[in-house]
């Protein structure tokens, strides 16, 4: 195999794998947004359970191989089912139903395997001499914190004790599947930002790195085009300005009810981008209402659609809860959009406050406010914006410098 990294023009066979893409939320977007990049430095195959059309159409576009099952997998959502991980078995029963996937892997150089719903289905697939990095965007967070246990009002959906006894087995099952994966011959463990690396020391005792994701500014620009602006008047209901965007589902983990009660008297509405279920959807209505807060919650938008709604915002906020790293911050940085985030998890790494943002205290309501003034005026917002561009170039966020830190640590694992 080191023959095999000296040869001229030679490229490593890499299987990129994750369990899920149809959400097509943070993580999703960002493998996508990456795998043109990985295609040019490794002989590229991808594999999941749950295909994306804009997975298909990138695996089309940049000439990788895509393996999935004839039928795609979705995780249980039942209580028993959760109780005893059924999840785990079904999903690596989709893996092995793979055609191709078997003999995919007596040819790869290395797996990259990005975690989420039903990833981990597939390791006790991959022979044990294969070199093998697991790309940890966050610990389980249902199994090591309550805040997805929690309603889009912040109150326990049940009884907590009750549910951590019956998170049991899932907690072991977890715990015995990333202690028997560090004992392979040949691994690495990486997370998404310096917060989620100590969350993994925390839950798992490993010493992890960490991986940036990315963003193109090909993806982006900080004037509007015709075309994102013909995206925009196609929308069928716009909201009514001025208004902030969040992003992200309507649970209580992404801030979205304690986002509304900050805006309450400051005239300023709210647009989700992200959806959740009907109920949450309907309660944080019924909240905005209360409040005397506009929210708005667009069906789901073209990237396009979704530039022109950050570009027309006072700012682009965020008031999650121990968001692992959260593209939203860098993605304002690229439309030239004011970020106003909350002082936690991995927003620490991309924004400085008062350089290119804001990070505030959750609770500071009257500091809340004042950043809200100051991202409607035309000099911050200037300034904002250039100072956040030069942070992505000096952390270089591209999809190219991610791909070569990922190429980096197989090169270092083989």
């Amino acid at each position: 195999m080191g023959d095999l990294l000296t040869e001229e023009n030679s490229k490593v066979k890499l299987l990129v794998a994750k369990g899920t893409f149809e959400a097509m939320r943070g993580a999703e977007r960002d493998l996508i947004r990456n795998l043109p990049a990985l295609s040019n430095d490794f002989d590229l195959t991808v594999a999941t359970i749950q295909p994306s059309k804009e997975l298909r159409e990138s695996a089309l576009e940049n000439n990788f191989k895509l393996l999935s099952p004839e039928k795609s997998w979705y995780p249980s959502n039942g209580t028993i089912g959760k109780i005893m991980n059924v999840d785990l078995r079904s999903s690596t029963k989709a893996w092995k139903s793979i055609s191709g996937l078997k003999d995919t892997m007596t040819k790869i150089d290395a797996v990259h395997l990005v975690s989420g719903d039903g990833s981990f289905g597939i390791i006790r697939l991959v022979p044990n001499q294969c070199p093998f990095h697991l790309y940890m965007l966050e610990p389980h967070r249902g199994l090591y914190e309550d805040v997805l246990h929690l309603d889009v009002r912040g109150n326990p959906k049940r009884n907590m004790n009750l549910t951590r006894l019956g998170l049991k087995k899932m907690k072991r099952d977890d715990q015995r599947i990333i202690a028997n994966f560090l004992k392979r011959e040949k691994v690495k463990i990486s997370g998404n930002s310096s917060y989620s690396a100590d969350r993994i020391e925390e839950v798992y005792g490993y010493k992890a790195g960490f991986i940036h994701p990315s963003v193109d500014f090909n993806e982006f620009s900080l004037e509007a085009t015709h075309e994102e602006n013909e995206s925009w008047v196609n929308l069928e209901e716009l909201p009514d300005p001025p208004w902030v965007t969040t992003i992200g589902h309507s649970g209580w983990s992404k801030g979205v009810w304690e986002t509304i009660s900050m805006l309450t008297g400051s005239g300023i509405g709210l647009v989700l981008v992200g959806g959740g279920s009907f109920e949450e959807i309907e309660d944080l209505h019924d909240h905005a209402n209360s409040r005397s807060v506009r929210f708005w919650t667009p069906p789901r938008l073209t990237n396009l659609q979704l530039n022109a709604t950050m570009r027309r915002s006072i700012a682009v906020v965020s008031m999650a809860h121990g968001e692992p790293f959260g593209l939203t911050p860098i993605e304002a940085f690229a439309v030239g959009t004011p970020a106003l985030f909350v002082d936690e998890g991995g927003f620490r790494d991309t924004i400085d406050d008062g350089i290119n943002g804001r990070l505030i205290a959750r609770n500071d309501l009257l500091a809340w406010q004042n950043a809200l003034k100051e991202a409607s005026e035309h000099e911050n917002r200037k300034k904002w914006a250039k100072e956040g561009r030069a942070k992505i170039e000096r952390l270089n966020l591209s999809p190219e410098g991610h791909s070569k830190r990922i190429k980096e640590i197989i090169e270092e694992i083989i």
